[in-house]
């Protein structure tokens, strides 16, 4: 374990509790932060209860909301993914709200994972063929309720004004008319909005870890808040490394905090074949 005067190198995933962690890091210094805690609904990690009395777990959640804020840059941007489940949909609203004290909610995100379109309700586009459903979600064995296909990435910021990157993220426009229509509109190219379809890639065999999320969310987090050369992601909850491969291909910098030491070798050994596959595409 670190002694609270050893300084922290960027690009490492250190194994130890993230509220350690991050009252190691300078004040002011992270640009970004993305990430995805335990959301308390059960789940089985190696080494972590996910299964806390609420007010408990409400209250780290508090604390990493306030460590965090010490190291974030007043233009910063944190970007938290947090879930349910559908016999208790509060729990992400429960955490927003104890970041609320701490933070701006400068936009709401929602990550949908999965969802069917009927042909009528898609316009009348040439591509346009037949019915869709696509992406995956775990089925709910509940007449009750309905399975869930949606999280929610909650973009907070320090003051509420950080301006974004809206179209590194965009797709084009469907109607081509409209890039003529609006003087702002200079190329083929609008936002995204808030809405964000992102997959689960198809794995048979199973996850080394109970709730990685994709590749594409950190990095379309990361990108919409802006990239230089400079810029630095913390992942608090690092897992099995998602957000820290995101980085590396993005050529950002990042640090991230794992207390399962299980999960930091799988990470490293992820982070050392994609650095190994960044290089031959050079």
């Amino acid at each position: 374990m670190l002694s609270l005067t050893q300084p922290l190198a960027l690009n490492k995933i250190y194994a130890m509790d993230c509220l350690e962690g991050m009252r190691l890091i300078q004040e002011n210094s992270i640009d970004v932060v993305v990430t995805s805690p335990p959301y308390n609904i059960g789940k089985k990690y190696n080494g972590y209860n996910d299964e806390r009395p609420r007010d408990e777990y409400l209250d780290w959640m508090e604390q990493v909301a306030q460590e965090s804020k010490q190291v974030l840059k007043e233009t910063g941007s944190f970007f938290l993914n947090v879930g349910g489940k559908s016999s208790d949909p509060w729990i992400a609203l429960d955490v927003a709200n104890r970041f609320r004290k701490h933070y701006k909610l400068q936009n709401l995100i929602h990550w949908i994972k999965s969802i069917a379109i009927p042909k009528e309700d898609m316009g009348d586009y040439k591509h346009t063929q037949q019915s869709i459903a696509v992406g995956h979600y775990q089925p709910v064995n509940s007449a009750r309720y309905l399975s869930g296909g949606h999280e929610f990435i909650f973009h907070f910021t320090q003051h509420g004004d950080v301006n974004l990157d809206k179209t590194s993220i965009g797709v084009q426009y469907q109607d081509k008319s409209n890039i003529k229509r609006w003087k702002s509109v200079r190329a083929d190219r609008r936002e995204r909005g808030n809405a964000w379809f992102i997959p689960y890639e198809t794995i048979q065999e199973s996850r080394p870890h109970p709730a990685v999320f994709p590749e594409k969310l950190p990095e379309m987090c990361i990108k919409l808040h802006g990239v230089n050369s400079e810029t630095t992601v913390l992942d608090p909850f690092m897992g099995i490394g998602t957000t820290a491969l995101a980085c590396v291909k993005l050529g950002v910098k990042f640090i991230g905090f794992e207390i399962d030491s299980s999960y930091v070798e799988i990470a490293k050994e992820k982070l050392t074949q994609e650095k190994l596959l960044q290089k031959t595409l050079l």
